[in-house]
């Protein structure tokens, strides 16, 4: 899969699921879970005690059209290399490191620096970052800053991650969000410590259909 086709498919799926499990097999069982909902691009966080394995277990086990697999949390450039040897198509860091930027384009993956700031965010974009990940949004003001940063950089496609729920879908896409970031609120440690994968492959379905709706002709109508 070319570079732009995991941009395009990433905004066309529009949620962007942020696994974090206390091993690499929860984590492999997360994704598994999404997916099931519908929910084809994962993003495995390097707090996952195993998440290179992970990573490298999902990839064995899906395409990249069953399942597009991104590594967060990548620090810097080793890490990040490792993530791709892992077979990850994309790379999300919670700030802006350049080394993990610049090595990404060369890949061929995907790379999503953090920023908040809007410094932090044309730093990002202009170092070749493909969308920006406005970390921790929800805790900043959420749908109203990220509108805030868009209106004098609408060329930037961001992805709000931090406080993404169900009830704020809406206004994040409203406000301008390309994807959104969404951790606990889709996969909850509760259910995934109680192999409860049926109520996270539910939340999947859910957070799909909210897209879908709030993107509809007639919603983005009224979003004007």
């Amino acid at each position: 899969m070319q570079r732009e086709e995991i941009r395009a498919r990433i905004v066309a799926i529009g949620i962007v699921p942020v696994i974090r499990a206390a091993s690499a097999a929860l984590a492999v069982r997360a994704a598994e879970a999404v997916r099931a909902g519908g929910v084809t691009v994962v993003e495995v966080t390097m707090t996952v005690p195993g998440a290179f394995e992970a990573i490298e277990s999902l990839a064995r086990r899906y395409g990249e059209e069953e399942l597009l697999i991104g590594a967060g949390t990548v620090l810097d450039a080793a890490t990040a290399r490792r993530c791709l040897a892992a077979g990850a198509r994309f790379l999300v860091s919670p700030g802006f490191d350049a080394a993990v930027t610049a090595l990404a384009g060369p890949s061929g993956a995907v790379v999503m620096p953090g920023a908040l700031t809007p410094t932090e965010v044309i730093a990002a974009w202009r170092a070749g970052a493909d969308f920006v990940k406005i970390f921790p949004c929800g805790q900043v003001g959420g749908p109203s800053y990220l509108k805030a940063l868009k209106a004098p950089l609408p060329q930037v496609e961001m992805i709000p991650t931090g406080g993404v729920s169900l009830e704020t879908v809406p206004a994040y896409l409203r406000a301008g969000a390309a994807a959104l970031g969404v951790g606990s609120e889709l996969i909850s440690a509760a259910a995934l410590a109680r192999n409860d994968t049926a109520s996270i492959t539910e939340s999947a379905r859910q957070f799909l259909a909210a897209v879908r709706r709030a993107r509809e002709p007639e919603a983005a109508a009224g979003m004007r």
